[in-house]
């Protein structure tokens, strides 16, 4: 008796972005090809992004990618994101919609992309605590002047 495996077929395109400590795994759906998708935008930890960001400065950013690329109503994501805050967190889902997008049609939306900045991912960190600083990642003692 053979065991057969149940191929499931993949609808979706997979990317990544990150901020600081934030890692937002993005799923990029086609609204055509998945069936139920239709009110679908875009989802973050379950939640709808509206609900989980709130905000209209907040929402002009997640939707940024869709708005330079002309695909506003096109797509639908489903993203999962953890660590940092959520300043952190909107620039993680920012870069990983737009990676997406990118790999979905390179010629097509990567210029646009990279020219606004949002292929870049930003490599700042915090800054280690180093020993002897009093806690601070720069503080040195005071040295006495006589």
């Amino acid at each position: 008796m053979a065991d057969t495996k149940a191929t499931k077929t993949k609808n979706y395109t997979y990317a990544v972005g990150r901020r600081k400590t934030t890692i937002a795994r993005v799923r990029m759906y086609n609204k055509a090809s998945v069936p139920g998708m239709e009110g679908v935008q875009l989802s973050v930890n379950g939640k709808s992004a509206e609900a989980y960001f709130g905000g209209n400065a907040n929402a002009a950013a997640y939707r940024k990618p869709f708005i330079l690329t002309e695909t506003l109503n096109k797509f639908s994501a489903s993203v999962v994101v953890a660590g940092g805050g959520v300043a952190a967190q909107l620039d993680a889902i920012v870069h990983g919609i737009s990676r997406a997008l990118s790999t979905l049609d390179r010629e097509k939306f990567r210029n646009t992309l990279k020219t606004a900045g949002l292929l870049t991912r930003d490599p700042r960190k915090r800054e280690r605590r180093k020993v002897g600083t009093g806690g601070k990642a720069r503080r040195a003692k005071q040295s006495p002047k006589r």
